[in-house]
């Protein structure tokens, strides 16, 4: 496994990651409505570029293929950390939350936090991150609960 920096070329390989993987891996922490509800943000595309102009962006790579990524947006929030469905538990999660932990530090910054699904929270809690708050959204007038958390870097 490679680590790169992403560039728009590798947009639309992530985009379809990422619904790949909430379809898969959250099916058991989201019905079908709050996935699709959550998916359709794909649709934003000004969003997606500025994640890839504006945020750190790191990708997992192995063959060719994007395994996983991170990001991070004003050098101590985590955007977004999506490791593909048919590579989950092979410790992937790990090392992209490494590399986004590293640069969080470059930046100087005290703390990194995250919005983090239902799905997602252990991972985050192992990693030493604390629930900050319960967050309910709305979504094309589905609601969506997730965890505002945060980490102290020392």
């Amino acid at each position: 496994m490679i680590f790169k920096t992403a560039t728009i070329a590798d947009l639309k390989e992530m985009q379809e990651m990422y619904i790949e993987t909430i379809k898969w891996v959250c099916k058991n922490d989201y019905n079908p409505l709050q996935i699709n509800a959550w998916v359709s943000g794909l649709n934003d595309t000004e969003r997606w570029l500025k994640v890839i102009h504006n945020q750190y962006v790191s990708l997992a790579v192995i063959e060719n293929k994007i395994v996983g990524y991170g990001t991070l947006k004003d050098g101590n929030y985590i955007d977004f950390l999506c490791v593909h469905k048919d590579f989950q538990r092979q410790g992937i999660a790990d090392k992209v939350f490494n590399q986004l932990e590293i640069e969080a530090r470059k930046e100087n910054a005290k703390k990194i936090t995250a919005d983090v699904s239902i799905t997602a929270k252990p991972f985050f809690e192992k990693k030493g991150f604390i629930i900050i708050a319960e967050q309910k959204n709305i979504r094309l007038g589905v609601e969506l609960f997730n965890y505002k958390m945060e980490k102290n870097l020392k």
